[in-house]
This record gives structure tokens, sequence and C-alpha cells, in this order.
């Protein structure tokens, strides 16, 4: 009997790790850091329910930190299968897993330095080498491709958009066959590859984490350019908290578009971010995953300025005159971006730009909530640069493009599991998965088990 737990993003939109057993073999769908609140970011010093040594396989379906960033913990404490993924999503986690490796050293070693912490030594969860041992760990395969894990389960990947390298993944195993949709993707999305729907699963585990809400229908550039030109005119600066991967460059190309069109001609862009830059690159790379070709990556990916190390970014910062900032992380919770907002959020002719999902217990999400001061690096700072949101910038499919995807199996299946999503979110999708469809649906709780 093969059963489902759900280790994480059950009730939250971060952490996730879905658990499929049979007759004592383990496959881990996904392998998330909680983000967020403090309850929730706790659980990742916390041992797995399954010992992971036990585990014989992990399948990631895409590389932002809530679904791959706890895969250093997890080899370093015992797991010693392979992680089945795309090419490009294991180029784009070795990225992400260092990042978050060397985060986790200098936290620790800042606490230490100034003594803030409980613990005597504060840790790591994790260093640059075990994130590299992780990446060790990875087994690539196409999209399409049908590959046979070591217990005898068979994984095929299909396009999931949201970002570079993404994937649905689908799994034969016992008999059942099951669709894990990680996060997915806008249709009609500029950069990336609609969302694929295919075969006819027993169960879909589908994430809800815009459930309850829809993008509005408003071009993104357009919205994109008014917010930066009013701005501009007032003599300020506009900085964009923007996830690494994926958001930056989707903004790059909307000001790419913006500038072939005569506006903003003169505003410096600036990508402050080692990270997106890198990432930026692999577009490049992995060509055969989104829709640019060579020349639009080179054009549009070139307008900005990048910035690679610190004098250069503190430069920015120094700046008083008008110009464009994406920076990350896309939540606030860390990297450079705090430093731009130290700078610039308590200048009213300034602007803050959410472009994407805020989390619960972010600095984004109290940006959001209209927050008019932000605690950074232990200093409280007052927040009167104007706030804006662009939901229609969001990688993450609304509960529209949800009930889309859907409803392109072919054929009812026995059981939906709504997870990724905030409780009001998963709960809203349920609903409307069984009024419009008539598919049973039920939203796990952290840990429940299901036999299917």
């Amino acid at each position: 009997m093969v059963t489902l737990r759900s280790l994480g993003g059950a009730g939250t939109v971060t952490g996730s790790k879905h658990l499929l057993e049979l007759d004592g073999h383990r496959i881990l769908i996904d392998c998330g850091l909680f983000q967020g609140l403090k309850n929730l970011r706790e659980l990742n010093w916390a041992p797995l329910p399954v010992p992971p040594r036990d585990i014989d396989a992990v399948v990631l379906t895409h590389a932002h930190l809530d679904h791959c960033g706890y895969l250093p913990r997890l080899v370093r404490d015992g797991f010693r299968g392979k992680v089945y993924a795309t090419e490009a999503t294991r180029d784009v986690a070795e990225l992400i897993l260092k990042d978050s490796g060397f985060l986790q050293e200098k936290d620790a070693d800042f606490l230490n330095r100034y003594q803030l912490s409980k613990h005597k030594p504060a840790l790591p969860l994790y260093s640059v080498r075990d994130a590299q041992r992780a990446i060790e760990h990875f087994s690539t395969a196409d999209f399409d491709q049908v590959v046979r894990l070591p217990n005898g389960a068979t994984l095929r990947f299909r396009h999931a958009g949201h970002i570079l390298g993404a994937a649905h993944a689908e799994i034969h195993w016992g008999g059942r066959r099951l669709v894990f949709s990680g996060d997915i993707g806008r249709y009609g999305d500029a950069l990336l590859p609609d969302p694929v729907a295919g075969g006819d699963p027993d169960y879909i585990v589908v994430e809800s984490t815009y459930g309850n809400r829809a993008h509005s229908d408003e071009d993104p550039t357009e919205a994109l350019g008014a917010i930066a030109e009013r701005t501009i005119r007032r003599g300020g600066t506009l900085i964009i908290p923007a996830f690494a991967v994926g958001r930056a460059q989707q903004l790059l190309y909307c000001f790419w578009t913006l500038k072939r069109a005569g506006r903003l001609s003169s505003i410096p862009i600036y990508l402050d971010s080692p990270m997106a830059i890198d990432t930026t690159d692999l577009m490049s790379r992995h060509a055969r995953d989104h829709r640019l070709d060579r020349a639009t990556c080179r054009d549009a990916f070139g307008i900005a300025r990048y910035t690679n190390d610190v004098e250069a970014s503190k430069a920015i910062t120094a700046s008083p005159f008008p110009k464009i900032v994406i920076s990350a992380s896309g939540m606030a919770t860390g990297g450079r971006v705090l430093h731009h907002l130290k700078a610039f959020g308590p200048d009213p002719k300034n602007t803050i730009l959410l472009s994407g999902f805020q989390a619960a217990g972010t600095r984004g999400r109290s940006l959001q909530q209209g927050a008019k001061e932000l605690k950074i690096h232990g200093m409280w700072v007052p927040i009167n640069a104007e706030v804006a949101q662009l939901d229609m910038l969001s990688a993450h499919a609304d509960s529209n493009e949800l009930m889309r995807w859907l409803s392109g199996f072919e054929r009812a299946p026995r059981q939906v599991f709504i997870v990724h999503g905030e409780p009001e979110a998963s709960e809203a999708l349920r609903v409307r998965i069984e009024r419009e469809l008539g598919w049973p649906g039920v939203v796990p709780r952290q840990d429940q088990e299901f036999r299917l």
C-alpha cells in the first residue's frame, strides 16, 4: 500500500516535502526550507520524522529555496540516494544552495561576533561545503523522459513554467499514478513555456499559493512602466525586491520592452544580486527551457548594470540620482536589498515595488500590510516611501490558472491533495475543485498520512 505524508508545505507556502512510502521504501518529493514565521523557521532545526538515510530518492520539481533548500541538511544527516531533477534545475540549485550555505555561515558568524544568540556557539543549519555535497547527489533527466528510480518507481517530468527548469513530477509506483504539481507557472508568460497537464493520474498533489485570488489582467509591462515613471518624476529611486531566479529576469525583460518603446531611456537600471546575475547567464545556457532566442537574451538582459561586488552595491545606495534597483531577496528576508530598503525606505519620493507573493512573517508581508517601519539589521527603519504591488508579475498561477491546469487531465482522479498554500487559499481551492470539477479534495495537515 502506497502512503503519502506531507512533512512540509501543508498549511503553509514553504518547506515543501512530500513523502511516498511503499514496503519500507521511500521517495521524497521536494526538500524545501521553511521560511517566514519564527515557529516555521524553527522546524528547519527539528529532525525529520523519517531518518534521511532511509529515504531512497528525492525528486525535485524546481530550485526555489522553499522546495530545495533543505537538501544540504538532508545529505549532512545521512541521505545517500540520488536527487532527480531537470538539468536546468540542477544548475539553478547549485547557485541557490551554495548561496544559502554562505548566508547560513555568515549569519552564524554575525551572531557569534556580537553574542546575539543563546546558543554557544551559534551554528549554521548547513555550510557551503554541505551544499556542494548535496549537488554531487544530483541525477538529471530531460522533460518527458521516463526514468526508473532505484525502488522500482518511474518518474517523468513535464514543463511547469514558473522558473527555469521547473517541472511537474509524474510518478508511477505500486500500481498508483501520482502527479505532483510543484509550483505552477503562468499561461502566456513571455519567457517560460505554459504548464503542461498530462496523463490520467489516480492522485494529484497541487499547490495553492494563489488558490483564493485572481491576478489582474492589466499588462504587467505597462503597469511597471507607470510606477517607474511616476517615481522618476518625483526624483526618486525605484527599489524592487525580487527573487534572483525567475523574477529578476522577468523584470529585465519588461524594462527592455519599455526601453525599446522609448520609455525610461535615460534611467539606469541596476541588477544588484550576484545570484540573479549568474541565473541570467543560465538562461542563455538553457535555451531549450524558455521562449527567448539567444539574441533576445543578450539584448534584454544586457540593459542592466550588473553589480557583483559589495563596493559597487554601496555606490548604488550612496547615489542621490533617480534609478531602478532590482535586488534579492524577493520577500526582503535577507540579501543586499535590505541595505537599499534602509537607504531609500525613509524618503517619500522613492518607491518600493513588491513583485510577487509575500509569505507571512516576512518583511515583504509587513510592507504589503502597510507597515510604517521595518526592523533591519537590528534597527527600526521608518518606511515613508510609496509601497506598490504588482501581483500579475507573480510566477505563480492564480486560482483560475490552477483550475485550467487541473482541467487538462484526461479523467477525474480519485483524490486531489491541496498543499503549498496558506489555509484560506488551500481551502478556497478545495471548494472550487469540488464545485466545478466534482473531484474529491482534501487539505492535508502537517504529517497527516493517507493510504492511496
